[in-house]
């Protein structure tokens, strides 16, 4: 890793996090950033990184490129880069929809991946899927992601649900903390307590379930369910609520959305790219 040059094209929220992740892991990868707007380099100018607004230099100088532009900006970056710049490179795809096989098509001569970080990429807690690919450089690609949190290899067919459940999750839970919240609010509690006290009670049962030999959340449920007790109670209202069949088919919902717009974007990547 130490000796590689890495390009982070698209320098914007996700790729910003993926920058700094690599760079406090690896701080003498040499990290080549660009993005469209001075404004976005600026903002990296505290990691003493080289940035630059010209995506050809970037892929000709890197043996590692990010591609982390909107899709709908890849076929401009297409156009900027020298088809012959793509030879021999290895290029990570963070850009939603875009199916390796178009990207294989596109992309001269690369070794190509196919990845999905999430949102708390910024804080280095994402939980980041790769599309298996029995590429050479599999380890590298695993060290880089790493370094933003948690990796997975699945097939590629599962990143749409990997987009339902992981890359929309986190707005799904903070709905939920955020229900949670209020109900504390509506028993006359401050926001600002209820709001860090669960906080502190979902990352506590977090740690139960990974940490404390709890094969499955409902053995956790049950341990805090007692006979005519509070728990059963408010377990009867969310049963009585459909939250369960709700949350269910959040994901089943969100999930046919990301398949749609998924193949919008490749069918569209591949017919602006002819």
């Amino acid at each position: 890793m130490e000796d590689l040059t890495i390009a982070i094209l698209g320098a914007g929220k996700i790729g910003s996090a993926i920058v700094r992740a690599i760079r406090l892991k690896y701080p003498n990868v040499h990290l080549i950033a660009t993005a469209r707007k001075d404004e976005t380099l600026r903002k990296l100018e505290d990691l003493e990184i080289e940035t630059t607004k010209d995506n050809n230099y970037a892929v000709d100088k890197s043996d590692v490129i990010i591609l982390s532009v909107k899709p709908q900006h890849f076929p401009t970056v297409l156009r900027q880069v020298s088809i012959e710049s793509w030879k021999g490179k290895v290029v990570i795809s963070i850009m939603a929809g875009i199916k390796l096989s178009t990207l294989s098509s596109l992309l001269n001569g690369a070794e190509i991946y196919r990845a999905m970080p999430n949102i708390n990429a910024i804080v280095c807690k994402s939980t980041t899927a790769i599309a298996e690919n029995n590429g050479k450089s599999r380890e590298l690609v695993e060290n880089i992601f790493k370094t933003l949190g948690n990796v997975y290899w699945l097939p590629e067919e599962y990143l749409d649900i990997w987009t339902a459940l992981v890359g929309s999750g986190p707005a799904f839970i903070a709905e939920i903390i955020d229900a949670l919240s209020l109900g504390a609010v509506a028993c006359g509690m401050q926001r600002e307590v209820a709001y860090n006290a669960i906080l502190d009670m979902i990352g506590g049962t977090i740690s139960m379930l990974k940490e404390g030999k709890i094969d499955h959340p409902m053995l956790l449920r049950d341990q805090v369910t007692t006979p005519s007790g509070t728990t059963i109670r408010g377990l009867m209202v969310m049963e009585a609520k459909g939250i369960k069949s709700a949350l269910i088919e959040t994901i089943e919902t969100s999930y046919k959305r990301a398949a749609e717009i998924g193949n919008e974007i490749d069918k569209n990547i591949r017919n602006n790219s002819k």
